[in-house]
């Protein structure tokens, strides 16, 4: 199994930045992506940002130029830079982890709140 703790939301202003980061503890079978999703008030949840076993990196359009995914393979941790933070990136944010291999799991945090005001 693995377990996923989020770290990093909170209230910023418009234009700010913020950092998130995921720890996934326990063994995660390749391949995989690891990435996050977000879920605004009244609003389907949409994958933000995903980041492969191989490294490849995806993007949702919104997020494009702003948002910069990495990952560190040796540590088991998935982190969003988010920069130039608008109102509409407000929502709550999960990490989240999908085995397409041998072992085919799920595994989601438990979610972080940002938050993008004046």
């Amino acid at each position: 199994q693995v377990q996923l703790v989020e770290s990093g939301g909170n209230l910023v202003q418009p234009g700010g930045s913020l950092r998130l980061s995921c720890l996934a503890s326990g063994s995660i079978f390749s391949p995989n992506d690891m990435g996050w999703y977000r879920q605004a008030p009244g609003k389907q949840r949409e994958l933000v940002a995903a980041i492969s076993s191989g490294g490849t990196t995806h993007y949702v359009d919104s997020v494009k130029g702003r948002f910069t995914i990495s990952r560190d393979y040796a540590k088991n941790t998935v982190t969003l830079q988010m920069n130039s933070l608008k109102p509409e990136d407000t929502a709550v944010y999960y990490c989240y982890v999908k085995e397409f291999g041998s072992r085919k799991g799920d595994y989601w945090g438990q979610g972080t709140q940002v938050t993008v005001s004046s």
